[in-house]
């Protein structure tokens, strides 16, 4: 099958300094940003003493449609209810996220990010102590509000989108996919956790079809799981997985 696409991955195990990383770059996030949109709701709402981080019954269903169905319909009036952009950023600052952008106007999925950021916001969703957990994580961050909660829906997502990170063992995940307007090719994105704790990021971009992104992002995803269980060691940056495949600009157009 034709290599054509561009692909980061990383995975660590938190608390005990092992991880692995290939690839690297920023790519756009397509529905990955789902997770990131109700994170920033939490953060907005509090704590509220409620698993569910304050949230109102018609926000807990908005996040519920965007986490588990990947309904796009919800994620933008998530992304209206945090404040668009500017209240995206702003999450994304108090997550310590310093290399994601919210996307611009609307456009929600063309928000951009990297693979350690993607793995920064898994600490924050599923490590014990939150950012804390993770170097990187941002010196005023801490306990996202809500977090197990919001665990729970990435553990609920619908079979037929429980590709990408799910074929290393991830039992807790949220994927992305659009073809880019401006060219056809298809961004294929998946992050999420393993039951014994590994936390692992896919990102990639530039396939012809959907199919050689996921097919990409799944092998990339069980090396990194793979050789963060057998040596605990840091890869060089270098390509990762084999040709895979995955894809819209707009609001939703074409993806999720």
């Amino acid at each position: 099958m034709e290599r054509c696409g561009r692909l980061a991955v990383a995975a660590v195990r938190p608390g005990t300094g092992a991880a692995a990383v290939r690839g690297g770059g920023s790519f756009v996030t397509a529905s990955v940003v789902k997770v990131d949109l109700v994170a920033a709701l939490l953060l907005q709402r509090g704590g509220g003493g409620r698993g569910e981080g304050g949230l109102t019954a018609g926000e807990r269903e908005l996040a519920e449609l965007a986490v588990v169905r990947s309904d796009n319909a919800a994620a933008s009036e998530l992304y209206r209810l945090v404040g668009g952009a500017p209240g995206l950023d702003a999450a994304y600052r108090a997550l310590g996220l310093a290399e994601t952008a919210a996307g611009r106007d609307g456009y929600w999925g063309l928000t951009t990010t990297g693979v350690g950021d993607r793995v920064r916001l898994l600490r924050q969703v599923f490590a014990a102590d939150g950012a804390g957990a993770g170097a990187g994580a941002g010196a005023g961050a801490g306990v996202l509000p809500g977090r197990r909660w919001l665990a729970g829906l990435m553990g609920r997502v619908v079979p037929e989108q429980a590709w990408g990170v799910s074929a290393a063992g991830a039992t807790r995940l949220k994927n992305g996919w659009l073809p880019r307007s401006a060219t056809g090719l298809w961004v294929v994105g998946s992050f999420g956790a393993l039951a014994d704790g590994t936390l692992v990021a896919v990102l990639s971009d530039g396939w012809r079809e959907m199919a050689q992104g996921v097919a990409a992002v799944e092998a990339a995803a069980r090396w990194a799981v793979g050789a963060v269980g057998a040596v605990g060691a840091v890869e060089p940056v270098g390509a990762a997985g084999s040709a895979g495949t995955v894809g819209g600009d707009g609001r939703a157009d074409g993806g999720s």
